[in-house]
């Protein structure tokens, strides 16, 4: 476990983190999936990046509307970005991953209960930490794509914790980073105002084809809510994070 060790004192450059700064493949409705292994992409360490930051009126253009003319200097000052009948919106999204393998043991990874896998051992996904205020960095959770034969399926989902639901008011996209080929985006883009939780996108063995396949689907509840929806058959439980 020394790897991890490293990995949480900020050495985390030691996985790969692919190579394609400049091309990237995004996935939309017209466009759904791509498969990692026709890309030279299936092996190495696969690295999926959530990152979100909060979407304001003035960005939308829609608090301001036929008001600037009026007010121009309303344009230089913020908004207070609110949700529904809340004041001011406080979003921490969370970046998880269900599993199931060859041998057929199923999991997940996330968060939430402190469930955050091994990479080179069963599961062969690893989530590096919890990010709870959107940073530039975001959250982060690693594949061991050298052990693809032993992975069936994964389905990466993105629940919002304990606040108000407010997929409508954030900016958010997640990135896979193979260790080759181009950078793989998939934008959280449709707008979900009561959905706590969402499924982005699946990666399945399909008769040893690595397929990446946006999903977005939007649910009103949990994890629990996605298991049934892709029919994953977990127990699930109320769970909490620790205070910081």
């Amino acid at each position: 476990m020394a790897i991890w060790d490293n990995l949480f004192r900020g050495r985390a450059a030691q996985f790969d983190s692919g190579s394609a700064a400049t091309n990237s493949i995004e996935l939309s409705r017209r466009r759904p999936s791509v498969s990692l292994t026709k890309q030279g992409a299936a092996t190495g360490n696969l690295r999926v990046n959530l990152s979100w930051r909060m979407r304001t009126s003035d960005l939308d253009g829609r608090s301001h509307q036929g008001g600037l003319l009026r007010r121009p200097f309303n344009l230089f000052k913020p908004d207070v970005v609110q949700a529904h009948t809340q004041g001011i919106v406080n979003v921490d999204l969370d970046l998880g991953c269900l599993y199931e393998l060859t041998d057929g043991s199923k999991g997940v990874v996330q968060p939430l209960g402190g469930f955050l896998g091994s990479l080179n051992e069963s599961p062969y996904v690893r989530l590096s930490g919890d990010d709870r205020f959107g940073g530039s960095s975001g959250e982060t959770i690693y594949v061991n794509l050298d052990h693809r034969d032993e992975i069936k399926r994964l389905l990466f989902f993105v629940y919002i914790y304990d606040q108000t639901p407010a997929f409508d008011r954030t900016h958010a996209h997640c990135t896979l980073y193979p260790s080759n080929g181009p950078r793989v985006e998939i934008e959280l883009d449709e707008r979900a105002p009561q959905a706590r939780s969402c499924a982005v996108f699946s990666v399945e063995n399909v008769k040893g084809d690595l397929v990446v396949r946006r999903e977005m689907k939007f649910v009103y509840g949990f994890q629990a809510e996605l298991d049934r929806l892709y029919g994953w058959g977990l127990q699930w439980g109320r769970g909490y994070k620790s205070r910081v």
